[in-house]
């Protein structure tokens, strides 16, 4: 999770679930797959996994812990509707913790096969 991003229409980036399983040709070109693999393998490193599909429970309250509004640009290193832990999104938390009232949460597919939600 970044607090701020470089990314020019979002303030923030929170991945929950990293990487993700090929679903089409879509999936080809993935800067996040490339991204990740060139790191596994690192010890210590967040992607020492590469792009094999990672829930992260200790970072679904961390929107929670901002003090600040921000749009937050839920899983750029994964397709959040494609890497489906236990039945439910990952991005469905933030209903749980009460962030959605504080933040916008942009979340983007990677793949041609997904769908878009703001």
């Amino acid at each position: 999770m970044a607090q701020t991003s470089e990314i020019e229409w979002t303030d923030a980036t929170w991945n929950p679930v990293t990487g993700c399983t090929k679903i089409g040709p879509g999936c080809d070109n993935c800067y996040a797959e490339r991204f990740a693999e060139r790191w596994r393998g690192v010890a210590g490193h967040p992607y020492e996994q590469g792009f094999d599909l990672t829930l992260w429970p200790s970072r679904l309250m961390q929107p929670a812990q901002w003090k600040k509004p921000r749009m937050i640009f839920v899983n750029s290193m994964s397709d959040l509707f494609v890497a489906r832990q236990s039945g439910r999104d990952a991005g469905d938390n933030q209903d749980e913790t009460g962030v959605s009232r504080r933040f916008g949460f942009c979340r983007v597919g990677l793949c041609g096969a997904s769908s878009f939600s703001g």
